[in-house]
């Protein structure tokens, strides 16, 4: 038996990312998330696993860029001079 798949739209994904439409198209056509076209120039299928997949690096990806913000916004140790 086949596995079974769970197709979104791109208006489904951009409801539950509460973005413009667009914006999902454009992550589409950079291979950001997986999808693929049926039948129409803008109809696209989402398999609901691919928008896990993206949702899950995004927050890797938030993870990494606060924690090197965090490792910028370190003041520098400035070495105190020694009485000799």
């Amino acid at each position: 038996m086949a596995a079974e798949h769970q197709f979104l739209t791109a208006t489904d994904v951009a409801e539950t990312l509460k973005v413009d439409v667009r914006v999902v198209w454009g992550l589409l056509k950079s291979g950001e998330l997986r999808g693929f076209q049926v039948g129409g120039r803008k109809m696209w299928r989402i398999e609901a696993s691919a928008l896990d997949d993206y949702i899950q690096r995004q927050y890797e990806r938030a993870e990494q860029s606060l924690a090197q913000e965090s490792v910028n916004a370190r003041p520098e140790r400035r070495s105190t001079p020694t009485a000799d």
